[in-house]
């Protein structure tokens, strides 16, 4: 397993902690945004891959999340998590100036990463959303219409077609098998509204890749908000059958070659243009 290390680092809401896969002198830094109810340990595997083809991967516990401060899967409002995220990448640049960043986000992390990409454009040098909670996601104005959020946890089942995954994932003390918090998906819906209405992220290449199967969050509804954030640098990789996690499915050698071969794409450019 590879190496790691753990920051502490002040967040806008408390103690938010990081992890470090660390590279000597890495091509470039993967930061990595992750999905909610879960943490940043759950992406080891990705880390590995990104490590193996030349990154230092960096990625926090959202606050609320994992080992970070906060009430559990609590987000009052996603522009304070994009900000701590922003601390993330800054640690990373400091101890790699002049490295290229990418960031990678799944499902809420991609809201996230979207989100992060519209405020901070000039950063990045490409932005990966995998199955991201985007668009047209129905979920938040449906338990809104409720007198109170159902105490229904996220299926295991629903993750990934290899049932490993989802043995895991109950198992997994750091991951939240609750229900969902009003304020939460208050903020839900507040921050699809602002990523909706803050225009697209212009030429920065944009990586999409999602399930066919995706139940939690759907492809179409996923589609509208992709297109709309691209500025037409667009590549997209749907996968027959695949669920919600693509990086831990039953084909996620191919999900994960399909990264690679956009990430060396961008590292051309990058080297190209410098």
């Amino acid at each position: 397993m590879a190496d790691t290390r753990e920051h502490v680092l002040k967040g806008t809401r408390g103690t938010i902690t990081a992890r470090e896969w660390p590279h000597e002198r890495p091509r470039y830094i993967a930061l990595v945004a992750h999905g909610y109810g879960e943490h940043i340990g759950r992406y080891a595997e990705l880390a590995a891959v990104l490590l193996t083809h030349g990154a230092a991967v960096y990625g926090p516990d959202h606050q609320g999340h994992g080992g970070s401060a906060g009430e559990r899967v609590l987000i009052g409002d996603f522009e304070d998590v994009v900000t701590d995220l922003r601390t993330v990448a800054d640690l990373a640049r400091a101890a790699h100036p002049g490295v290229p960043l990418v960031l990678i986000g799944h499902s809420m992390g991609g809201l996230i990463a979207s989100r992060f990409a519209q405020r901070h454009g000039d950063e990045p040098a490409a932005l990966v959303l995998s199955g991201p909670v985007i668009g047209g996601w129905e979920l938040p104005g449906r338990l809104l219409a409720l007198a109170g959020i159902p105490d229904i946890p996220i299926s295991p089942a629903a993750l990934s077609r290899d049932p490993a995954v989802g043995t895991a994932y109950t198992a997994d003390p750091l991951v939240w098998h609750g229900p969902m918090k009003r304020p939460t998906v208050e903020a839900f819906a507040r921050t699809l509204a602002t990523v909706a209405e803050s225009g697209d992220i212009g030429p920065l290449p944009l990586l999409w890749l999602h399930g066919s199967d995706d139940r939690l969050v759907p492809l179409a509804g996923s589609r509208v908000g992709v297109e709309r954030l691209s500025g037409g640098e667009l590549t997209e990789r749907v996968y027959p059958g695949a669920r919600h996690e693509v990086f831990h499915e039953t084909n996620r050698a191919e999900v994960f070659a399909d990264l690679i071969r956009f990430l060396d794409g961008v590292l051309r450019g990058v080297t190209r243009s410098a």
